[in-house]
């Protein structure tokens, strides 16, 4: 039952952004609770982890580096790129850009396990993109909007600390120490964090009903070409050094899915409620495109 409820994921996301959309006062007070609830999905996230996660980095290094390297230079890049060709104004292109640097989030792991993939490197990237994200996604997001948006590195990079590397590493602790007396209720874990997801998505909607109505339909394809170009590219590299469809389907959907939920937070924290519009939209999106194309790489021969 919980299984069903958090693969419905999009529909339920759909459905409180229209309630949001339709009614934003009765979210608009919610604001406040943006960053704690991605706290609580970061703690999901390090009980899903345990000390095996990181001593997989030396089992598979290059793979995993180029992945990760795959990620923060592709996803920032051709979020920039996308933002330039539409003309987006400044603030979203900062919450796009924001997006792309940020890390790999646990529904690529659920994809990658349905897709047929290598759930064990899926894992193991996600992780490690997360720990890089600290400094990576503030000096990104800087490098590509610095010019045009203030971008606060350093508080940036304290607020990554805070909300990702605390609540994840707490989760892994809690896990290790604990984790078997919690197993009766861990299945809990996910559903709570996609009801947080949504809870988020929803009081983005809420506050940006004006800008949706404005830029929505434009916003939406930036969105949808840089989510596919990430599948695309993190697909057809792999491939292209050689790895076998499996591995590549890994990469595909770790460097295309990413942890929106840290770019709303962020967006919201640094520029505005509007530039958190991108990050909301992905959300609701790569969850879309991820699901289906497990669905359509589930029904080939590995």
């Amino acid at each position: 039952m919980i299984h069903q409820i958090t693969r419905l994921f999009p529909l339920w996301a759909v459905l409180l952004s229209a309630l949001a959309y339709a009614y934003p006062a009765a979210f608009v007070a919610l604001k406040p609770g943006i960053i704690p609830l991605l706290g609580l999905v970061m703690f999901g996230m390090g009980m899903t982890l345990s000390l095996e996660d990181f001593k997989r980095v030396f089992q598979q290094p290059k793979i995993i580096a180029v992945g990760v390297l795959l990620q923060f230079a592709l996803m920032p890049l051709i979020a920039w790129l996308i933002a330039e060709l539409l003309a987006l104004p400044p603030y979203l292109m900062a919450g796009l850009v924001l997006v792309g640097a940020c890390p790999g989030g646990t529904a690529s792991n659920v994809v990658c396990y349905l897709a047929r993939g290598d759930v064990a490197l899926s894992i193991t990237m996600t992780t490690v993109s997360t720990l890089l994200a600290i400094i990576a996604t503030p000096l990104l997001t800087w490098l590509y909007v610095g010019q045009k948006v203030p971008v606060p590195v350093e508080s940036m990079l304290w607020s990554i600390f805070k909300i990702v590397l605390l609540p994840v590493s707490l989760g892994v602790l809690v896990n290790t120490l604990y984790g078997r007396r919690l197993r009766p209720i861990k299945p809990l874990f996910p559903l709570i964090s996609i009801l947080a997801i949504v809870l988020i998505i929803g009081i983005v909607v809420a506050l940006n009903q004006s800008n949706i109505a404005r830029m929505g339909m434009l916003l939406a394809l930036a969105v949808v070409l840089h989510n596919l170009a990430g599948l695309a590219g993190g697909y057809w590299i792999a491939r292209g050094l050689g790895w076998d469809r499996r591995i590549s389907r890994t990469l595909a959907i770790e460097v295309g899915m990413q942890n929106s939920g840290l770019g709303v937070a962020l967006s919201v924290k640094y520029f505005s409620a509007a530039a958190a519009l991108p990050g909301a939209i992905f959300s609701i999106w790569h969850n879309l495109s991820g699901s289906m194309l497990a669905g359509y790489w589930s029904r080939r021969e590995s």
